[in-house]
Formats: C-alpha cells, structure tokens, sequence
C-alpha cells in the first residue's frame, strides 16, 4: 500500500503496518540514545497549555523583577546601564541627553486669562515635526520660582477638556502644570493601538507608542525647566490610566522629577497575563520587554524618590492584586535604601479612575514633597467639578487653526524605525563576519528569552509503522523547553535507502491536520532522492494547536514577557533539528530544513542559528517582517522582539552564502537581493527557485 492509498484509507490502516523496531530502524551509537521506544504501558508526556505556560514565564519576570538589587550599592551601580536599557526598550536607544536634544520650538496660540491664574495655549517640537498640544497653567502673584507639575492624561476624548480641573487645581495650589495630550487622543490623532489590531510587526520594530508618550513627557520637563516661572528642581509627575503608565516611565527614564504619583496604571506583569488584562489594555501600556522587566524594575529607577502608588479595587485593566504585588516588592527595596516613608499605597473602592480620595492624596503629596507643607487630603479640598466653571473644548484648542502642515504624528510609528543597512557583500569572509555579527544582535535582542539551561531533549520514538512497498515511517517525541513535549513523524524511509540517511525536516503549518498525513506535508511528494523524509511540530502546531481565536492573547502576553509566538518557534525548530541529528536513522551531518509560508520565516532564522545544515527550503516565503497581520491577530505571526533593527527575512537569506537554498512558490521581489548576492559571489553558494521539491537535485 502506497502512501496515498493508505491516506484514503484513514487512519484505521496504521495498525497493520506495525512491525519489529529493530529490523525496521538500524541502530547506531549516538551520546543521547535516541531510539528508546515508549515501553508497552508507560504513560506518555504531553505538553501544557499555552495559558499555563506564559503564566508561568510572566510569573517568572515578576518573581526575579528585583532580584539584581539586594542592596543600594547594587542599585547604584547598576541604574545607569538599566536606565540605558529601559531607553531602548522604549523604542528610543539613541535618544541624547538633554543638553544634545533639538530645540522644542514652543508656539503659544492663544492665552486665556482668570483671576487666578493663566492658561497658555501652546505647542512644543519633542523630535522635529512632532508636534505636542499642551495647556500650561501658570498661577499668578508667583513671588518667585515656583514648583512644577507635568500632568500627562490618560485615555480621554478631548483630554484638555477632561483632565482641566486637575491643572486648574495644581495651579491654585501655586504649581506651574502642564497638561500634555496623547498621541492617542490629542487634537491630531496618532496611532496608539499597534499589536492590539494587529500590527504585530511594531515588535519586530522595537517600536512601542508608550515610547512616544515617554518621549513628549520628557521634553515637556524640557520646557518646564525652560520656564522662568519655574524652579527646575522641584518638578513632579502626575497622571491616571494611560496617565498613571507614563508616570512611571517618565521619572524611570529621566532623573529630573523629584516626585511622582500614579494613578490606576501599576500591575504586575504575572496579572496582566494570568487575568488576562493585557487583552484589555491598550499598546502604550508596556514597553518592548527585551530585557524582561517587569513594572517593580522600572520602580527601581525610581527610588528612592517620594512615589505614591494609587489603584482601585475593581480595576479591570490594572487588576488590584497584580498592582499589590509590585507595591511590596518595591517597598521592600525602598525599606533596603532607607526610605520606606518615600513610598505609598493607597487602594481606592471603585472601578478603574479616580476619586475624590485619590484626588485630594495626590494633591497634599505634592504639597508635602515640593513645597514644604504636611496638609491632609482633607485640607487640601478636591478640585472644581462645577460644569459652569469648565472651559470648553474650542477655549482650550490649541490649533485654532489647524496642525502645522508637516505634522508627523499620524506616521510616527513609522517614521521611528530605520531599516538596518544592507550587508556589506564584496567577499565570503565578510559575510561570514556580517553573519556573525547578526548572529550575535539576534541572539541579545530578540532570542535573549531562549531557555539559558534547556532540559535534556529526551528523544523517544514513540511507535514505528512500515509501507509496505515505499519503506519505513514513525512519530517520535522531543523536549522542547520545561513543559513542552513536542512531536515529530518520519514520513518516509524508502527501504533501499543506506541508514543514517540524509534528511529533509519540514515544519508543520499552523492550522494543518494532526498526524502523519498534514495537508502542509509538501515533503511528501514522490522523490528518487534517497532521504528521510520529516517534519516536526513546533508549539501551535499539531498536537499543541490552539484555536486561531487565542492567537492575539498569544502573542500579546509572549511579548509582555519578553518573546513572540515566532521567537518561540524559532526555538522549538532548533530543539527539534537537535532531536533529529539524535535519531538513529538520520546522518547527523546531512540535514536539510524546510518551510512554508509563515514558517518559512522560521525556517530562516532557525537555519541562520543553527549554522549546520546540508540545505534551505523555502516554499512562497513572507516578502518581509516589516507588514502588519491581521487585525483580529489570526494570520501569520512573524513578528520578533527588534528583529528589523537588526536585518529581514531577504537579508538572512544572502547572509546564510554558501548554504544551497531552494525556493518553490512564489519568490518574493524582495529576495532578489539575495538571490544577487548567490549570482556575484557565486560556487559553492547554490539558490534555486524549482516548481516542485521532487526536482531538487541536493547537491
């Protein structure tokens, strides 16, 4: 019975083609024994699920959130390199010091007039042609340097509007405030929500709209120093939600603050995930977690500055127990530097927002912390809720007649990304040392969550069947990394064939049947090629698929912890081509990989790592990394932590000269750069590009 007679067939057949392990698979000495068979009645090893495994890893960032910081002397020495570090995951490595930055070019559009105080309205350059709305409020009678307030909202329409009665406070407390705008939501409209519409390939960027907001926080600090109303040592930052998230980032990435208060914007990484918040929440609300942080590392660079944390028991986005987790674990930090009065908590009863509780403590801390002066909440008083004594949204518009024209806030998350340089190719040897050196990038900044201790792969072959006039078949089983146990198939062994054999892997598609006969398996089509034919099972495939429908949680939650649903199938690749080499019928040294489609751009990068394999085969690859997916997230997910500030799927196919490379399907335009670069430099490199793999001739 042929292989496409049995697939009629069904599964039922299988049974009948069971025959002695050892006269089927030929022994050969191999240091992992890898033909251990599943002994009759032993139970198998299954994996765990998606949900438990990135709870676990998020549970793992939070657990060692802290754990470089036993003592000050560790916090001192390693803030600046941290802080370097928090910068880049932001999006904005380069970024200079204050002394370097462009000119903010401040524009004041108009100026309202009240007995207490002014508001200018005005805008500010953060990078050139990204223009900043704000409303700066400015308390009259100032009989000298005043203390400051950066006030940065959270997620409103018309957050002037919304947020007024928090600066007009501020300022009849005798505090400069400045109310900065979203991206989100300002008088031009930025694009906020990447990844959560399926824009996954802002993490292949390294781009995250919170490093926008980070970024027009930091230069509106800029222009309050450049105020002579105020005193440039005694500035603080305040906000709610989205607002409460950025008055961590700010004073984390930038020294200057003295204080900070936030607002319904703390939870632990563990939280976001385990309760799944992290599908409620918008993009700006974490960073690219390179280096996987959690909330409590930002605090570190914090402290031990005056901060209060402030959440609301029925949050739904920052969830109450989440927010409590990173509170302790920073007071025990700050209790270790001698200032555990510098940090405090307060848990409000309602849902996600303020209070007037909330309110009134945010503002007697700043009065504590800036001015000198120790008033309760309750003499502070609340702001004005008065509806006639707001100003409307037309008072308070800052283009009243329209944005500048060269306005890039609507392009900015594509105007932050520079695509890496094409690799220098007049030589091998300099491809080798480009390779390397991507190699070395990859591995740092977008695999660095790769399992720095694997378990032992623990090859079994789980039970062999034969065909009877094509030869030999099995399913096998591999370790991947703790808690998942992933599976692979010998499709093909023609008994003619001289063992170890030379082999062909292919990577199971998403979405495929379970089982021998994938409708993926393009590796089965009929060959004189005397190879073992395979293909394995990285996580999401086969017997661990999920429903498309969890795949925007998926890769959401993996990239809050610091991987991507590609990253981890990059990895399961690289495990299952070790298990492979383990197997006693495949040489070790004649092994050749294949994808197709979105596995394609994992074939790529596995093969770049793995820097050992007999040839690449690539069937319709993606053209780039640098494109969206869908909205809902199903559809490809090629998306991987700062790749693309790194290289691109056509600039890892030159750098892998001399590897033979075969493409069937469709050869993307953007390859053809690869395909140059195999022309110019020529043997031993080989890159075909065939109607059918049954016309490879390896070589």
């Amino acid at each position: 019975m042929r292989r496409r007679e049995l697939l009629k067939a069904g599964v039922g057949g299988w049974g009948a083609g069971f025959v002695d392990p050892a006269r089927l698979l030929p022994r050969q000495t191999s240091p992992d024994p890898a033909d251990s068979r599943l002994d009759k009645g032993e139970e198998q090893q299954y994996s765990i699920s998606i949900r438990e495994y990135l709870s676990r890893e998020a549970l793992k960032v939070t657990t060692n959130s802290l754990a470089d910081y036993p003592d000050a002397e560790a916090l001192r020495r390693l803030a600046p390199e941290r802080r370097r570090q928090f910068w880049e995951m932001m999006g904005l490595p380069d970024f200079p010091p204050p002394e370097k930055r462009p000119p903010l070019n401040v524009k004041v559009t108009g100026v309202i007039d009240r007995p207490h105080y002014r508001i200018e309205k005005l805008y500010y350059e953060s990078v050139p042609k990204l223009y900043v709305d704000a409303n700066l409020y400015v308390p009259k009678n100032l009989k000298g340097k005043a203390p400051a307030v950066l006030y940065v909202c959270g997620h409103e329409v018309h957050q002037k509007v919304t947020y007024q009665g928090h600066a007009r406070k501020f300022a009849e407390l005798g505090f400069v405030c400045l109310l900065v705008e979203t991206l989100y939501r300002g008088e031009v409209l930025g694009d906020h929500d990447g990844p959560r519409v399926g824009k996954f390939h802002w993490y292949s960027r390294g781009y995250t709209s919170g490093g926008i907001e980070m970024l027009n926080g930091i230069r509106g600090i800029d222009l309050l120093v450049e105020r002579p109303e105020v005193d440039a040592e005694r500035i603080g930052v305040t906000g709610m939600s989205g607002g409460g998230m950025y008055s961590w980032y700010i004073p984390a990435a930038d020294e200057r603050p003295k204080i900070a208060a936030a607002v319904c914007g703390t939870a632990s990484v563990a939280s976001h995930v385990a309760n799944r918040a992290v599908d409620r929440n918008c993009d700006c609300m974490w960073w690219v977690n390179t280096y996987g942080w959690d909330q409590a590392g930002l605090g570190a660079l914090i402290a031990p500055r005056p901060f209060y944390i402030i959440s609301s028991r029925l949050d739904q986005y920052f969830v109450i127990q989440g927010a409590r987790d990173v509170y302790r674990q920073l007071k025990g930090l700050y209790t270790t530097l001698g200032a555990a009065d510098h940090l405090n908590w307060q848990e409000s009863p309602g849902e996600h927002g303020y209070d007037k509780v909330s309110r009134t403590t945010v503002f007697a801390w700043f009065l504590k912390h800036l001015e000198g002066k120790n008033v309760s909440p309750e003499e502070v008083g609340d702001m004005d809720q008065v509806p006639e004594h707001q100003e409307s949204w037309d008072t308070l518009r800052v283009f009243v007649n329209g944005p500048p024209p060269d306005d890039d806030v609507p392009t900015i998350h594509d105007d932050r990304f520079v695509p890496p340089a094409l690799p220098r190719t007049s030589s091998p040897g300099i491809i080798v040392e480009e390779r390397r050196q991507v190699v070395r990038k990859l591995r740092e900044k977008t695999f660095r969550a790769f399992p720095q201790a694997p378990p032992p792969l623990d090859v079994k072959v789980e039970y062999d069947y034969e065909f009877w006039e094509d030869g030999a078949g099995c399913r096998f089983s591999f370790t991947s990394e703790e808690g998942w146990r992933l599976r692979g198939y010998l499709v093909s062994l023609p008994k003619t064939t001289p063992r170890p054999a030379p082999a062909v892997v292919g990577l199971r598609m998403p979405g495929a049947p379970m089982g021998l006969f994938g409708e993926d398996q393009f590796l089965g089509r009929e060959s004189s090629e005397p190879v073992a034919r395979l293909f394995i099972e990285p996580r999401g495939t086969g017997d661990t698929a999920w429903g498309e429908e969890l795949n925007m949680h998926v890769r959401r939650a993996s990239a809050w912890s610091g991987s991507t649903l590609a990253s981890m199938r990059v990895y399961d690749t690289l495990r299952g081509l070790q298990a492979v080499r383990h197997l006693p019928f495949v040489d070790a040294k004649q092994v050749a990989l294949a994808g197709r489609g979105e596995m394609a751009a994992i074939a790529l990068y596995a093969a770049l790592l793995d820097g050992d394999l007999r040839a690449l085969i690539l069937d319709s690859p993606p053209a780039t990394q640098n494109a969206p997916s869908e909205h809902d997230g199903r559809g490809p997910a090629i998306e991987m932590l700062n790749c693309l500030r790194i290289t691109d799927l056509a600039q890892i196919s030159g750098l892998l000269y001399p590897l033979e490379q075969v493409f069937l399907g469709e050869f993307p335009l953007t390859f053809a750069w690869a395909e140059e670069i195999y022309d110019r430099l020529g043997p031993p490199g080989k890159l075909l590009k065939l109607r059918d793999l049954s016309d490879w001739r390896p070589s």
